[in-house]
């Protein structure tokens, strides 16, 4: 039975540097290994193109879903130390290359502004490399600010310059 001082919460995990599948499994396994967080379920991967800064090497993309009793501050922290711990560093450029990276994405239903952390992620709604992972999970999870399952936010999408290709199992 679900204890309910604990949460379900979404992040995204990516990387376009090094081995990307092995850099995204690696954050995934740091990340379930926590005693404080439990990996539910793990997206298919997928390769995705560079979004905002497009002159790098493309992505390899997955959502998972999470069951935590850390509150959103800790949930970021523990994320961001695992993204240092699998080798990322900080960098001069804005959405540029990197090991792995892995965003808080959603934490039930919470709606917060803190700096460092906003709860839903601002700019989810808007990136088929992180709707359509979550829709594997779950399609009609609802934004807690648009109303919208994400299913409605992901068909609703552009897709011109956010090309996401499911990568192949075993490769």
């Amino acid at each position: 039975m679900k204890n309910r001082d604990h949460h379900v919460a979404y992040i995204s995990v990516g990387s376009n540097m090094g081995n990307r599948i092995e850099n995204c499994e690696k954050g995934i396994q740091l990340l379930n290994d926590q005693d404080h967080i439990s990996v539910l379920t793990c997206s298919p991967f997928y390769q995705t193109e560079p979004v905002d800064y497009i002159e790098q090497d493309w992505f390899i993309n997955g959502v998972v879903q999470v069951e935590t009793s850390l509150e959103p501050i800790s949930l970021l922290a523990t994320v961001k130390g695992i993204e240092q711990q699998v080798g990322r560093k900080s960098s001069d450029i804005r959405f540029g290359p990197r090991i792995l990276d892995m965003d808080l994405l959603l934490y039930g239903s919470f709606v917060l502004h803190h700096p460092g952390l906003v709860i839903p992620h601002p700019r989810m709604h808007k990136r088929c490399f992180v709707l359509k992972p979550l829709c594997d999970i779950d399609p009609d999870i609802v934004h807690p600010i648009l109303g919208e399952t994400m299913k409605n936010l992901l068909d609703r999408i552009d897709p011109e310059g956010q090309e996401v290709i499911q990568y192949p199992c075993g490769d």
